[in-house]
C-alpha cells in the first residue's frame, strides 16, 4: 500500500488502541499515541517528568487550572498551550515523513485535516463492551473512570480544534467494536482506503 496516514479517535475503552497496533504490524510502520508526549516534553525542555506530562496530557486549559491559584493556574495554561502546539508540530513533521503513520488521539485528525493522504476514523463502543474489557484491560477501573477519562479527552479536543469530538462529518468512518472483533476492524479500515483510492483513480481516468 502506498504511504498513508491514518488518524484514530475514539471511545475510551472501546479497543481504539489495539486497533492501531494492528493496524501498525499489517503496515510495518509506526503509530504515535503518549510518544507525541515524550518528544515534545523533550523538545521544549521544560523539566516535567515525562510519566507527569503524559498524566496531563489531556488536560484542558481551564481543567489544568483546576484549584491552584492564580498564578499557577495561568502557568500550567501556559504550559499546557505550550505542549499542544509542540505535539502538532511533530505530527504535522512526522506526516512529511516517506513513511506511512498512524496517529491514536492528540486531535491529529483536525492538524492533518487538510491533506489528501489522511484518512480518519472513530471507534466506539457500546457500554456493555466497554464495562467488560474494564475487567480484561483495565483492571481497577469501572464505566464511570473510562467515563470521567473520554470527558477529559473531549473536552481537550474540543477547546483545542472548536470543532465537536465524536462529530461524524469529522472522519472518513466511524466503527461500532461492540460486536465485531478488533481485526476485523482494523481490515474494514484498510479495506475502507483501498476502495476509496481505487474510486479516486476512476474519476481521475474518467471512468
Amino acid at each position: 500500500m502506498e504511504k498513508t496516514l491514518i488518524t484514530i479517535s475514539r471511545q475510551f475503552g472501546s479497543g481504539g488502541r489495539e486497533i492501531a497496533e494492528i493496524l501498525t504490524k499489517k503496515l510495518h510502520c509506526h503509530h504515535y499515541n503518549s510518544k507525541l508526549v515524550e518528544m515534545a516534553a523533550q523538545n521544549l525542555h521544560n523539566g516535567i517528568h515525562i510519566e507527569e506530562a503524559i498524566a496531563r496530557s489531556y488536560h484542558a486549559p481551564e481543567e489544568a487550572q483546576g484549584n491552584l491559584d492564580k498564578y499557577e493556574g495561568r502557568e500550567r495554561i501556559v504550559e499546557n498551550n505550550r505542549m499542544y502546539i509542540e505535539q502538532a508540530k511533530i505530527i504535522l513533521n512526522l506526516a512529511e515523513r516517506p513513511e506511512s503513520a498512524i496517529f491514536l488521539g492528540r486531535c491529529a485528525d483536525y492538524i492533518l485535516r487538510n491533506r489528501k493522504d489522511v484518512f480518519s476514523f472513530f471507534i466506539y463502543a457500546d457500554d456493555d463492551f466497554r464495562s467488560a474489557r474494564c475487567k480484561t484491560k483495565y483492571q481497577g477501573m469501572t464505566l464511570r473512570d473510562l467515563n470521567r477519562e473520554e470527558n477529559r479527552r473531549k473536552q481537550y479536543y474540543e477547546f483545542y480544534t472548536g470543532q465537536i469530538w465524536g462529530e461524524p462529518t469529522n472522519y472518513d468512518l466511524m466503527i461500532n467494536t461492540s460486536s465485531i472483533p478488533l481485526s476485523v476492524a482494523a481490515d474494514t479500515i484498510l479495506a475502507y482506503i483501498e476502495y476509496k483510492r481505487a474510486a479516486a483513480a476512476r474519476v481521475v481516468c474518467g471512468e
